[in-house]
């Protein structure tokens, strides 16, 4: 087949290397975006008499036929072809004749591919926006369900102090805020026309690139023609907001891992989100978080892959850049994908309270709040904190809580302690007291779960 760019060259290239140079199985993803990219180009070159009213009309019924007929099955792509925009090009050509050739005066595809790339990517943000304020929306309904359920919290995997559930979901609210807010911010760059551009210096017909963006929804216009075809930051920048929302579905997924596992026990995952064991009977796999922060690897990769692509190349494009899609496309549907499961996995958790609270007991994680109710009293942190470690160690030994220990074992250790001991350091009085903003009180996860709500709106 002859090559539509044959001119000083005869266009005849090896089979081998037609296939090595062709991206038409990674590109025709965007035949969407590439179809209506061009009736928008059609529609300028109309709109500035480069090509007549009548020329502007016929390409735009076809390329809209074009659309219709890859949509609905009846035109086939044909993945022979170098890439997406020479097959719709073709196409067009063979069925309006030569006024299809004049389709591509004033533009490269350079700028084209620039243009396709950055409406696929706006499309894909968009959608994905929408799907993490689903998932930040879940998280709000589960942390009010459990707003006051109390569980262990952490450092370095030890028990530390104690904690409601609905505080710890919130924490992972936040992060799903900052991405969605980073996506936002992507959008703005991603949303900036590069067509006009053309090659990379320009053209000599007086074109309206402003009304060629406005066609197709762009805030604005790439103002360096260069800068026009070979940025890729925005794509870049995507690939790092991506792997970052990742990296936070990643420790999420980790520790539901934990918390379904029989050594933990917190919470009940949906048998519709979990599997079996082909030899175990008793198992009840967390396949999908599992999946989930397997895949995380995978999207950390693309990352380095676009920023190592695009590392030594001078400007202006280059063909390394065709490699610049495949791995945010695999970005873009790896986190998608992870979304589509993780929220109705969520959704449908349990949490299974009695465990949390008697870990929560177990764990000593009231100490901290014991040795406050001596300082309060008058000790000095330090002999309050080596009292309060002392009778830890006594409990260990006993096999007892602190919560258990009868007032005159206490009053060995100190003649400050009183009845009103137990009651400072039971787990409720322990969350509750924790009244600063952000912490885990019942009435600061509820102002929490109004600020995440609001933001969402």
């Amino acid at each position: 087949m002859a090559k539509m760019w044959a001119g000083v060259t005869d266009g005849k290239t090896e089979k081998v290397a037609d296939e090595f140079n062709s991206s038409i199985k990674v590109d025709s993803k965007m035949y969407s975006q590439d179809v209506k990219g061009s009736i928008a180009h059609a529609m300028m070159l109309g709109h500035k008499n480069i090509i007549s009213k009548a020329e502007a009309e016929t390409l735009i019924v076809n390329l809209q036929a074009i659309l219709e007929d890859i949509e609905n099955g009846s035109l086939k792509i044909d993945y022979t072809e170098e890439d997406i925009h020479m097959f719709i090009e073709r196409v067009l050509t063979e069925r309006v004749g030569e006024v299809g050739k004049k389709l591509h005066t004033a533009r490269s595809r350079n700028d084209q591919v620039a243009l396709d790339f950055r409406m696929y990517l706006r499309d894909g943000v968009e959608t994905l926006i929408k799907k993490l304020v689903l998932l930040i929306t879940v998280i709000t309904d589960k942390a009010e369900e459990y707003k006051d359920v109390i569980m262990p919290g952490y450092t370095h995997l030890q028990r530390a102090q104690p904690i409601t559930f609905g505080h710890h979901l919130l924490s992972y609210a936040m992060m799903f805020l900052r991405d969605r807010e980073r996506l936002t911010e992507n959008l703005k760059r991603i949303n900036v026309s590069p067509i006009g551009s053309c090659a990379l210096a320009g053209t000599t017909y007086e074109t309206d690139r402003e009304y060629e963006a406005e066609q197709l929804g762009f805030n604005s216009i790439c103002l360096n023609s260069i800068d026009g075809v070979s940025d890729r930051d925005f794509a870049v920048e995507f690939a790092s907001n991506v792997a970052i929302i990742m990296m936070h579905l990643s420790r999420f997924c980790e520790e539901i891992i934990l918390w379904s596992s029989w050594e933990f026990k917190f919470i009940k995952l949906s048998d519709s989100f979990t599997t079996g064991s082909s030899i175990m009977p008793q198992k009840k796999n967390p396949d999908m978080a599992e999946l989930i922060r397997g895949k995380t690897g995978r999207v950390y990769g693309n990352l380095m892959g676009i920023l190592t692509v695009l590392k030594g190349l001078p400007l202006a494009y280059n063909k390394d850049m065709q490699e610049d899609k495949e791995g945010i496309f695999d970005s873009l549907e790896t986190v998608n994908a992870c979304l589509n499961v993780f929220t109705p996995m969520l959704k449908e958790m349990q949490a299974i309270k009695e465990n949390m609270k008697k870990k929560a007991q177990e764990g000593f994680i009231n100490a901290t709040d014991l040795a406050d109710y001596l300082v309060k009293k008058g000790m000095p942190f330090r002999s309050a904190y080596k009292i309060s470690g002392q009778i830890v160690a006594e409990c260990i030994k006993k096999g007892t809580i602190l919560e258990n220990v009868k007032i005159e074992d206490y009053k060995k250790f100190s003649p400050l302690f009183d009845d009103d001991v137990y009651e400072q350091i039971s787990l409720e009085t322990c969350v509750n007291k924790r009244i600063s903003q952000g912490g885990t009180s019942v009435a600061s996860v509820e102002h929490q779960i109004d600020y995440v709500k609001g933001q969402i709106k």
